[in-house]
């Protein structure tokens, strides 16, 4: 039974959605066709993001016109869910620096700190190392890069794999971390504990009673950060490469019946 909260929505369903490349262009504002879209949406299914991000990022991307992100949708999953709010009120979070450790925690940026620094590539910029509640963000060009810089770098990164080595090498480092390495976005990866992907949001509403549950994504190949959700069994997933196709498929699904 679907909680009392959602019974106004016709269709007992959770629709749940990736931000970047799937909700808006990378790092971008949705635009203003995709959030009345997932209004009119709202109107039959319940609806979710589940973003890597920290949710002051995904506000940035998300609440056009200056709405409340956390109000817009009936879910909000930031870092994958660790910082979580249901109808607009707050959950229990979780701690990155909790679950490892201090200690632990230094060596881990430490080797990052200076694995970048012996990086030969094209341009560096700021934020190699961004702390979230859950996760780390690892940039090998930094997060203060330009949007042109971030396009000109994700075609470079294409070609000689610099991410995947940078992984490669803290998978080595640290085998007994239980760490995962998830590369997503233009320009960088996250590691968060095993688990601590974005299948941490289902924990988050099994047991609301959906008779189904869709998730949209655009990184849902081996390695891409929506692909354990695209996966589970607990989801009908749809891989999308923009956001003009997640509205395509919405459409088809939901609307041109």
């Amino acid at each position: 039974m679907v909680s009392s909260d959602f019974s106004d929505r016709p269709l007992k369903t959770l629709v749940l959605f990736d931000v970047d490349g799937t909700l808006s262009p990378a790092r971008r504002v949705a635009s203003a066709e995709m959030i009345e879209l997932l209004r009119e949406l709202r109107k039959k299914v319940v609806i979710g993001f589940v973003g890597g991000s920290d949710l002051v990022k995904i506000s940035e991307q998300l609440a056009v016109g200056g709405a409340n992100v956390v109000e817009e949708f009936d879910f909000a999953f930031a870092e994958n869910g660790l910082t979580a709010y249901r109808l607009g009120k707050p959950l229990e979070s979780q701690s990155f620096i909790r679950h490892i450790g201090e200690d632990r925690y230094k060596k881990l940026v430490s080797f990052i700190l200076h694995y970048v620094a012996d990086l030969d590539i094209p341009i560096k910029r700021g934020t190699f190392v961004e702390f979230r509640n859950g996760m780390i963000n690892v940039s090998p060009i930094g997060r203060n890069a330009t949007i042109q810089e971030r396009n000109e770098y994700e075609a470079y990164d294409k070609i000689h794999g610099i991410r995947a080595t940078f992984v490669n090498a803290l998978k080595e480092q640290f085998p007994d971390y239980g760490l995962t390495y998830s590369i997503g976005g233009q320009i960088s990866f996250d590691v968060f504990p095993h688990g601590w992907d974005k299948t941490y949001a289902l924990t988050r509403v099994e047991h609301e009673g959906f008779e189904s549950i869709h998730f949209f994504g655009d990184k849902t190949y081996k390695g891409g950060n929506d692909y354990e959700i695209f996966t589970d069994p607990r989801t009908i997933g749809h891989s999308v490469s923009n956001p003009e196709d997640t509205m395509r498929i919405l459409k088809e699904l939901f609307f041109d019946q």
